[in-house]
């Protein structure tokens, strides 16, 4: 089934947006939520007066407004009058203590805070990692799955020795990287790329004039940058851990780029990258990046939404742009947003 060309967005109250308005006719609500799929490879699509659409969500693609028992079963409420039933066993928490869970069509939820009031004056009793209902107590394990091996440097560099063009890599710079580098007019700047893989961005970063230090934690993938870009004298490639950068590199460069580390990197630090990107950065300098917005538990890649990204980012950044890339690499459709924020 080929994908679909025209987009429609899930606000983060769960109600569809077509060309940046919010979508009120309840007939074509309903239809946009009870037709929900998972295309291949994650990316959401549905329809809209039969004409199918991606579907872009700023957070879960179900937003429970309320939730409730019926005849003893368990069921969210969502907009538009939409209902779906659900089993506890498929609810998980995730750090900000909100409930996800899986609708009975297989499409994920989160509730909202007024469907986790209901939801918890319903049970029998509830603790940090545990709800009882009816005398069945029923563990609440953490929204991610985390792989500890993907700290290492073997996990990285064993996949680098046993593919030749691992998953993450397109062989050529983040498409959104080639259409803003030259829109967004950019000065000469200090640019730090983590995790550069084979160096293809940190390398469009050098063609335009940049200083560029590209940092990765597997001497394979810096092997393969070294060969293709070895020869620009503006890149320095860096063998390191992110997260064990050297102090003196603090308040050292202007922007800091993100494409693919974030969903790889073990989810549980991605608050600590975070602070890495802080303190990398000179007071008023740019954090610039692709990211991933789909459901993806188990990785990596890891999945994530934009609802998350800001909660990480708030308080640090201003957004100077923040959008879905609506033009990306066929196996990306639908799922990546673009963000230039400034440093407070």
């Amino acid at each position: 089934m080929p994908i679909p060309t025209q987009f429609v967005q899930i606000d983060e109250e769960g109600f569809g947006l077509s060309r940046e308005v919010r979508i009120q006719d309840p007939l074509v609500g309903q239809e946009l939520l009870q037709n929900l799929k998972l295309h291949e490879g994650g990316t959401l699509v549905s329809t809209i007066g039969a004409t199918p659409v991606i579907v872009e969500a700023f957070d879960e693609p179900y937003i429970a407004t309320n939730v409730h028992l019926k005849n003893n079963s368990w069921e969210i409420s969502l907009p538009y009058g939409v209902h779906y039933a659900f089993e506890l066993e498929s609810l998980s928490l995730d750090e900000w203590d909100r409930f996800h869970g899986y609708a009975s069509n297989k499409i994920p939820f989160v509730f909202s805070r007024k469907a986790q009031a209901e939801f918890f004056n319903l049970l029998d009793e509830y603790g940090d990692d545990y709800v009882e209902f009816q005398g069945k107590q029923i563990e609440i394990p953490n929204y991610w799955q985390p792989k500890k091996e993907v700290e290492k440097e073997k996990f990285w560099t064993s996949i680098y020795e046993e593919e030749k063009n691992p998953g993450w890599n397109l062989g050529e710079p983040a498409e959104a990287l080639k259409d803003m580098i030259p829109r967004l007019k950019i000065s000469r700047s200090r640019v730090l790329v983590l995790g550069c893989g084979e160096g293809h961005d940190a390398a469009l970063f050098a063609a335009a004039g940049h200083f560029v230090t590209a940092v990765d934690i597997s001497p394979v993938a810096l092997e393969r940058a070294k060969k293709l870009y070895g020869h620009l004298e503006n890149i320095t490639f860096m063998e390191a851990d992110l997260f064990k950068l050297p102090q003196n590199m603090d308040q050292s460069f202007d922007i800091v780029f993100e494409h693919t580390c974030y969903c790889a990197i073990n989810p549980i630090k991605r608050q600590e990258l975070v602070k890495t990107w802080n303190r990398l950065l000179v007071s008023g300098g740019h954090l610039m990046g692709v990211f991933f917005a789909f459901e993806k538990r188990q990785g990596p890649p890891y999945g994530g939404s934009e609802w998350e990204l800001r909660q990480r980012l708030k308080g640090h950044y201003h957004p100077i742009f923040w959008g879905r890339w609506q033009k990306s690499v066929p196996r990306r459709q639908g799922k990546e947003f673009f963000v230039y924020l400034k440093k407070k």
